[in-house]
């Protein structure tokens, strides 16, 4: 019997390594953030055509290359710039390329069902065989930090969402750092909110009503728009040394510093700029009164006489004899 229990001692002891071993490997499958380059400044990019239906609002630059065919704006509403079959539009499918070259090739990825529907992930790489799709709600939970990546793939098949099903972001996850990588073609269902980047080899059809914070890019296709929002989103990462907020978001830029904490939002955007301080109309407004200010106090100081007073004797009063 000791014997027995020996020997099971030393299994235990043999095969402990290769247990934890295991279990660092699957809980490794970290992820960093998909550098999108130029290409991040676009809500829309398509490579064959952008077709839009009703009143879609797009925060964010729209792009199109190496097609022409840009159709539906207005009703829709573009807020950014447009790059139809130009220098920069070629570029941001240069880089929308490498990045999702890059987002494919992240891992270890952990296997993920077909519907991704009634679950809570973490951070990771997540990698479908097959499909992805979401019917309900998906929960992705960053644990508090604010640097947390996700990203799924579905490197040889498609995206689908069902008609009013969400992504909902907890505990500090970020809608710029969630990538979708979709191996086809992506097509979300009406009324459905998604969050993060679909980088999709080939086109993208959003139905009524989608509402998306990030972006969607299509590399060798269309995108289809049918009164949806989609909003390039800002991005805040949190340091501990002084406090230190700082939030990127193309299309803009504000800065603003107090004591003991720092928050800054960096954007190209030349025509929005603000800043807790003061204006230039606003600096010059209150220059020209200072100035006018000093200018009255002078001329007061002039017109009035001067008002001579006797010196007062250390002693008091000074007593006055009268004759007569």
């Amino acid at each position: 019997l000791q014997n027995t229990k020996k020997a099971r001692y030393l299994l235990a002891i043999s095969i402990a390594p290769i247990v934890t071993f295991a279990t660092i490997s699957i809980s490794s499958a970290a992820s960093t953030s998909v550098l999108l380059g130029t290409a991040g400044s676009y809500s829309v990019l398509a490579s064959s055509t952008i077709t839009n239906t009703g009143t879609s609002v797009i925060n964010g630059d729209v792009g199109l290359s190496p097609g022409t065919a840009v159709t539906g704006f207005p009703p829709g509403i573009v807020n950014g710039t447009n790059h139809i079959t130009d220098a920069a539009a070629t570029q941001a499918q240069v880089d929308l390329t490498t990045a999702y070259n890059n987002a494919a090739s992240e891992g270890p990825p952990s296997p993920i069902v077909a519907d991704l529907g009634g679950q809570t992930l973490t951070p990771g790489v997540y990698h479908s065989a097959s499909s992805i799709g979401l019917t309900g709600t998906l929960t992705l939970d960053a644990g508090g930090d604010p640097n947390a990546v996700f990203v799924f793939q579905a490197a040889t098949s498609t995206l689908t969402t069902a008609s009013a099903s969400n992504v909902v972001l907890s505990n500090g996850a970020q809608a710029c750092n969630i990538f979708w990588q979709i191996g086809t073609s992506a097509t979300l269902g009406s009324n459905s909110n998604l969050q993060g980047t679909i980088l999709a080899s080939a086109s993208i059809t959003l139905n009524t009503g989608v509402n998306i914070e990030g972006r969607v890019l299509a590399q060798n296709g269309a995108v289809t728009l049918d009164s949806d929002t989609v909003t390039v989103p800002s991005c805040t990462s949190t340091t501990t040394s002084g406090s230190s907020t700082s939030t990127t978001t193309p299309g803009s830029s504000t800065s603003t510093t107090t004591p003991g904490s720092s928050t800054s939002t960096k954007s190209n955007a030349p025509s929005a700029s603000s800043s807790t301080t003061l204006t230039q109309s606003e600096r010059a407004a209150a220059n020209a009164a200072a100035a006018q200010a000093a200018k009255e106090k002078n001329l007061n100081a002039a017109a009035t006489p001067a008002v001579l007073q006797a010196p007062v004797s250390p002693i008091g009063p000074v007593p006055v004899r009268v004759t007569g």
